[in-house]
């Protein structure tokens, strides 16, 4: 990540932001500064590491420590491995507190990635500013589409360029809760974005889930925002309640696009309420994992 191509790096220090980044033929690198999921991946790769593995390894916990020291180098740009959080918990993630508020800003922005129903694949941005990539003499735009793909990329019947797709929102508020498991209530952030309204992560891991959620519940005229505007399945008594969990959904109305029965993964949305559904964020601070593992051996022994 941080010399994808010579000296160039996915994370950009001006930006904020990763991006993909093609790698030349004579070995130098140009970043693609397209808002995508791409920057919001490495925002996933985070796990919380209990006290107790370091008492009960020592030895292990040693080498590692040893390992670190001698390779500072490891740690100029990645979250410090080795440092106790508030909760006396450690955590290995690719981001550094101050690059995570960043990212999240980002990420948390309604005009970029954040959609009354989840995360956006693609940023909001692009739609009045396509990014435009100059090869061989040739224009590739990359512009925001938040409903189905306009060319054959990807097999002509998926779009990546600004739907909310339901494994990509499930990565982020699993990550979401592993952060706030290593910096309890003493980490906020403004959401949304520009909004001056401040949350811990819990909290917006939460209220993420609840726009995810309302895809599939009716809103205060009786109508489902996966079914669109499809008024057989909104009004007809014998789909109106029927729910189809899509491919994908419309990145600015939260209509279901794609295949209809992608229940592999669209169907986490039930164990996303039902994590917030069975704990308090005390429970999680308290227990850290074993609170979402709980609360799934509930459900099984009922």
């Amino acid at each position: 990540m941080g010399q994808t191509g010579g000296d160039t790096g996915m994370w950009d220090e001006e930006d904020g932001f990763f991006y993909d980044v093609l790698r030349l033929s004579d070995g130098s690198g140009q970043r693609l500064k397209v808002r995508s999921i791409v920057g919001l991946l490495p925002f996933c790769a985070v796990t919380v590491l209990q006290t107790r593995i370091g008492k009960r390894f020592p030895e292990a916990a040693q080498r590692f420590h040893k390992f670190v020291d001698a390779r500072p180098e490891l740690t100029n740009f990645i979250h410090d491995p080795r440092k106790i959080g508030p909760e006396g918990r450690f955590m290995a993630a690719v981001l550094n507190e101050n690059n995570l508020r960043r990212v999240l800003t980002r990420m948390l922005d309604e005009n970029e990635f954040l959609s009354p129903n989840g995360i956006r694949a693609l940023s909001r941005y692009h739609a009045e500013h396509p990014y435009i990539l100059h090869a061989g003499g040739r224009e590739y735009p990359v512009s925001y589409l938040p409903a189905e793909s306009n060319n054959g990329m990807f097999g002509g019947n998926s779009n990546w360029r600004g739907p909310v797709w339901m494994p990509i929102n499930t990565m982020i508020i699993r990550a979401l809760l592993q952060y706030y498991n290593y910096y309890g209530t003493t980490f906020t952030i403004e959401f949304p974005t520009g909004s001056g309204r401040n949350m811990n992560l819990y909290e917006v891991a939460e209220e993420i889930t609840n726009r995810l959620a309302r895809i599939f519940l009716r809103d205060a005229h009786g109508r489902r925002p996966v079914f669109g505007g499809t008024e057989k399945f909104q009004n007809d008594p014998h789909w109106r309640d029927y729910l189809q969990f899509y491919e994908y959904f419309h990145g600015d109305n939260g209509a279901g696009l794609g295949a209809s029965h992608q229940t592999g993964w669209t169907g986490a949305i039930a164990r996303a309420m039902h994590i917030f559904a069975t704990n308090t964020p005390q429970e999680v601070i308290e227990l850290g994992k074993l609170a979402v593992a709980r609360a799934s051996d509930e459900e099984r022994t009922k």
